[in-house]
C-alpha cells in the first residue's frame, strides 16, 4: 500500500511517536498547527470515517481522552480542538486519522463554523431530522 500514515506506522517512514497499541497509533503532526499537535490513526487502513470498522473506531476513542489529557498536563493548554477531515478536498492523507489541537492564546489557528441558527425555522429542523431517521432505517 502506497499510504505514508501506514508506512509511518511500519516503521519505514519515521515519525515521533506519541502513543502505540495493538491497534492505535499517534504521532506528531509534522506540521504542528499548534504545539502538541498529535495525529491518532487505527493500524487498519481505513479510508475515512466512512469505512472505519466499529471495533477501530472503539479503540481510537478510547486513546483520545487518555492523550487528550496527556497533552494538557504536558502543555496546559487553554483547550483542544478535536477534527478529522474526510474525503477530497478537505482530506490529505487517505488514512482517517483525528487531529488532537492543543489551543493557546493568541495560536492563529483558525477552525471556524457558521452558525444558522437564525436563518433557520422548526420545520428545518424536523427536515433535517427526519431524513437522518429514514437514513439510519436504511
Amino acid at each position: 500500500m502506497d499510504c505514508i500514515f501506514c508506512k509511518i506506522i511500519e516503521g519505514t517512514i519515521p515519525s515521533y511517536k506519541v502513543y502505540e497499541d495493538d491497534q492505535v497509533y499517534a504521532f506528531l503532526d509534522i506540521s504542528q498547527g499548534t504545539k502538541g499537535h498529535t495525529l491518532v490513526v487505527p493500524k487498519n487502513h481505513s479510508a475515512s470515517v466512512f469505512d472505519l470498522p466499529e471495533e477501530d473506531a472503539k479503540a481510537i476513542f478510547r486513546v483520545v481522552p487518555k492523550l487528550s489529557n496527556t497533552l494538557k498536563k504536558a502543555f496546559n493548554p487553554i483547550g483542544l480542538n478535536i477534527v478529522s477531515n474526510n474525503e477530497k478536498p478537505y482530506q490529505t492523507v487517505d488514512h482517517f486519522h483525528i487531529h488532537l489541537l492543543p489551543r493557546y492564546e493568541d495560536d492563529e489557528l483558525v477552525l471556524s463554523m457558521i452558525n444558522r441558527m437564525n436563518d433557520l425555522e422548526q420545520k428545518d429542523y424536523v427536515e433535517v431530522l427526519d431524513a437522518i431517521k429514514v437514513a439510519m432505517k436504511a
